[in-house]
């Protein structure tokens, strides 16, 4: 992996209401996006996605496009995760990846950590989320 390269998803996951209802009952029970009449009366007139509803399809684009391959890769966390538009019932999902840094694990050196820059973009290319995982992963064998 090189500090720069970019890598986009194939195919947008596109929510529906249904979907964005359950998941919010679930694990974000709040009216804006549970309830649609009480959210078609608030600042964001109608039901939005749950964020972490957001995020948990922003993991799926990014587990589908398997970036590394068949490598495993550790999370070890993130260094920011950022909100910057709600996402809506209708909204194509899409996210484009990008390497941010690499270096080598304190801890261990057949490791490296791998900082990535993930925009959650939807169909009309608006940023809608922006995380930064640091990622452990195996470092290439050396021939």
């Amino acid at each position: 992996m090189q500090v720069g390269e970019r890598q986009w998803s194939a195919s947008p996951i596109v929510l529906t209401e249904a979907e964005c209802l359950a998941f919010s009952h679930a694990y974000d029970p709040q009216p804006m996006h549970t309830d649609p009449d009480a959210s078609a009366k608030s600042r964001f007139g109608g039901i939005i996605a749950s964020g972490w509803h957001t995020a948990a399809i922003a993991m799926r684009l990014l587990a589908d496009m398997r970036i590394m391959g068949g490598t495993e890769a550790l999370g070890m966390g993130l260094e920011s995760l950022r909100w910057h538009l709600p996402v809506r019932p209708g909204d194509a999902l899409s996210i484009e990846v990008e390497v941010v840094s690499v270096k080598p694990s304190d801890s261990n050196p057949r490791f490296g950590v791998v900082k990535f820059l993930i925009t959650t973009r939807n169909q009309r290319g608006e940023a809608v989320m922006t995380h930064s995982p640091l990622c452990w992963v195996p470092k290439r064998p050396e021939n």
